[in-house]
């Protein structure tokens, strides 16, 4: 019988601005997958909907304000990832309050959405990079 995997559920955002342009930001040295270009968000904390975790982590990343009614989901990605399983939930934002600000990553940048796709980036955002061309 198979072992039950523990899961690691992890939000994103792509956040588009009033030019269609989405932002990343590469992940700083120290940390897996180090400069590889990622989708702002993070892990979704016990008691948290994915939607309140995404909410503050753009805002401890970015310090964007962001309401929950704001995020529209789009794609999922599910990832095998040594011990853990990763599922990896992507919303679109179009409304939030303030200018994104560098907070904890080593480079942010607004990239066209086509752009995204030669990015070098972790294994898990490439699918949802191809969902999100699909429905932007």
């Amino acid at each position: 019988m198979e072992n039950n995997p523990t899961y690691l559920f992890v939000v994103a955002a792509a956040l588009i601005d009033e030019n269609r342009n989405i932002l990343v930001q590469k992940r700083p040295p120290g940390k897996p997958m180090a400069g590889l270009w990622e989708f702002p968000g993070g892990k979704v904390e016990s008691g948290e909907t994915p939607e309140k975790a995404l909410v503050r982590e753009l805002k401890e990343e970015l310090g964007l304000a962001i309401k929950t009614d704001a995020l529209m989901p789009v794609a999922f990605a599910s990832e095998a990832l040594g011990e853990k399983h990763l599922l990896l939930l992507l919303y679109t934002c179009h409304d939030w309050t303030g200018e994104a600000q560098n907070l904890e990553s080593s480079d942010m940048k607004w990239v066209p959405l086509p752009e995204l796709q030669h990015l070098d980036m972790p294994p898990a955002d490439i699918p949802l990079v191809a969902q999100l061309m699909t429905v932007l």
